[in-house]
């Protein structure tokens, strides 16, 4: 059974910084994308960045320059480094992996979310 478990959310002022992280366990073979999406109340999911096993990034233009994406492959977790916090940044954050539990499978997963709450 894979897992991905996200921590690192919770309240920051504006201008702030948070640092997200998501592990991933279970019976993995591969993991291929990594990657964070996030969902405002009354908003649909959006993607904010992700990152490929050899480390090729994306993000969406809202937080280029403010967000960084990066993984640790030996720990199986990815990492959303946020910086210069906003408002309409404040979102619940959710990982998501494509990964390889069984031969010539891939299968993309997601964890339960973590809240980002970006108030004064």
């Amino acid at each position: 059974q894979v897992q991905l478990v996200e921590s690192g959310g919770g309240l920051v002022q504006p201008g702030g910084s948070l640092r997200l992280s998501c592990a991933a366990s279970g019976s993995i073979r591969s993991i291929e994308i990594m990657g964070w999406y996030r969902q405002a109340p009354g908003k649909q999911r959006e993607s904010v960045a992700a990152i490929t096993g050899s480390g090729r990034t994306n993000y969406a233009d809202s937080v280029k320059g403010r967000f960084t994406i990066s993984r640790d492959n030996a720990k199986k977790t990815v990492y959303l480094q946020m910086n210069n916090l906003k408002p309409e940044d404040a979102a619940v954050y959710y990982c998501n992996a494509d990964i390889s539990v069984l031969p010539g499978e891939l299968k993309r997963y997601w964890g339960t979310g973590t809240p980002v709450t970006v108030s004064s």
